[in-house]
């Protein structure tokens, strides 16, 4: 099992808690596609999120929140 450090993946976001949110989401986009046959030795999605993330191969940005008028 590979272990991720937080300093490690907020290397690639500013902090730790959104390089978690990232990944979080990153995971759940990945989750809608099909999967294709395998052999059900198939990495987690969370964990294939962060290592997409910690080698830097995910890119995203901040989208600041709409205040209700």
């Amino acid at each position: 099992m590979q272990v991720f450090t937080p300093n490690e993946l907020a290397k690639h976001a500013s902090n730790k808690y959104l390089a978690v949110l990232v990944a979080a989401q990153y995971a759940r986009a990945m989750n809608e596609f099909p999967r294709l046959g395998g052999t059900g030795r198939e990495k987690k999605l969370t964990t294939r999120s962060l290592e997409e993330l910690a080698s830097g191969n995910i890119a995203f940005r901040i989208v600041p929140r709409r205040r209700p008028e």
